[in-house]
């Protein structure tokens, strides 16, 4: 099961050889994209102002949305979340809230966080990820 940060979705959505050929090996029900994901991308467009670059986006967006399971956010992650909050606060490291519900909704189900921002999400323990962005997986 693999569980798509933002920015591999953005990545997806440029069209990233790395990204889609890795994507294509998998089967369509192995792959979810979370909520704050799909949030996070919609802030991104609707802050742009409108042109064709903001219309090409959100076509693609919307073709993402179509292909891609989600998973739900349920209690389970919600108390993820606020564990990974705390324990990376405790260590004075602090995270943003959408990276620790995403990070969460990989730890939960025991899925890969497929994202480029390996630095960040290195830091939660119990997570795996996977860079397909760079073509470098990393655990």
């Amino acid at each position: 099961m693999y569980i798509l940060d933002t920015n591999a979705v953005s990545a997806l959505m440029k069209g990233d050889e790395a990204v889609l050929d890795r994507i294509q090996t998998l089967s369509k029900s192995d792959v979810f994209v979370p909520q704050p994901v799909l949030a996070e991308i919609a802030y991104g467009i609707e802050r742009l102002p409108r042109s064709k670059r903001r219309e090409s986006l959100q076509d693609r967006f919307e073709l993402v949305r179509a292909e891609l399971q989600r998973i739900e956010w349920t209690d389970e992650i919600s108390e993820r979340f606020g564990t990974i909050k705390a324990v990376l606060e405790k260590r004075g490291q602090r995270i943003e809230d959408f990276d620790a519900a995403i990070a969460a909704h990989a730890i939960q189900p025991a899925a890969v966080l497929v994202t480029a921002n390996t630095d960040d999400m290195m830091r939660i323990p119990g997570l795996t990820i996977e860079n397909w962005v760079s073509s470098s997986p990393r655990r």
